[in-house]
């Protein structure tokens, strides 16, 4: 059975060898970076199945990877920002990462998150109701939940893991409204319950791919403080304000 491939990328040579061990340790098979044009090139070769990525690396910055990363691919990426910087954080979201860490970190908690976004990367019918494992239409939006295959307007969508299953959870319930605290713990868990700013940077990530004015939505549409919704019927698509 082929061992799932996690590169990790960060400058700091002692918490390379820390992260490795411990990667390794739990039956991953661990590649190295220690420069972001160094990772990108990893990622290009390799294929890996996640990313761990810091933001401040010499030769290209985490976020530099990230974002040419998602010109090609749509691997799960967390990205590892300093105590404190929140903005760092959200730039990485921002960019399409699917989580982040905070320096420092435990393995405790580093193989925590990894385990999780592993685990949302395996998308399964499981999760949808039997119905809606039937192909969906809603306007020019189509969403085939078989093949993971989004198309607006005939053009195939590439979205993230986190991207696809945040749709996909609103396509089970379209036409209402999602409560954010049950987005976040469908989508992320019962720790992220929240971390509303986590959830509002991937909507706005999905607008940008799926709506002709991600000003103003037609599809993705906010209940402001309240949730999120796929709308369905013209006239819902009216009644709701962007946020």
């Amino acid at each position: 059975m082929k061992k799932t491939t996690i590169l990790i990328a960060d400058d700091d040579l002692q918490l390379l060898d820390v992260v490795t061990l411990n990667l390794e340790l739990e039956g991953y098979h661990v590649l190295r970076a220690s420069d972001g044009k160094q990772a990108l090139e990893q990622i290009e070769r390799h294929n890996p199945d996640l990313v761990l990525l810091d933001v401040m690396m010499p030769r290209m910055s985490g976020f530099a990877v990230c974002h040419q990363v998602r010109e090609f691919s749509a691997v799960p990426i967390i990205v590892i920002t300093a105590r404190g910087q929140e903005r760092d954080k959200i730039r990485g979201l921002d960019l399409g990462a699917d989580d982040y860490l905070v320096k420092p970190f435990s393995v405790g908690e580093l193989l925590a998150r990894v385990r999780a976004v592993l685990r949302r990367a395996q998308f399964t019918k499981g999760e949808l109701a039997p119905a809606m494992c039937m192909p969906m239409t809603v306007g020019d939006l189509s969403i085939d939940f078989e093949q993971h295959l989004v198309l607006m307007a005939g053009r195939k969508v590439a979205l993230t893991p986190t991207e696809y299953r945040i749709l996909a959870y609103l396509a089970q319930h379209a036409g209402s409204i999602v409560l954010q605290e049950r987005l976040l713990e469908h989508i992320w868990g019962t720790a992220y319950v929240g971390d509303n700013h986590m959830l509002q940077v991937n909507i706005n990530r999905l607008r940008r791919k799926l709506e002709h004015d991600p000003a103003h939505p037609h599809y993705l549409l906010t209940e402001p403080g309240i949730g999120y919704l796929l709308a369905t019927p013209p006239e819902v698509q009216e009644a709701h304000e962007p946020g």
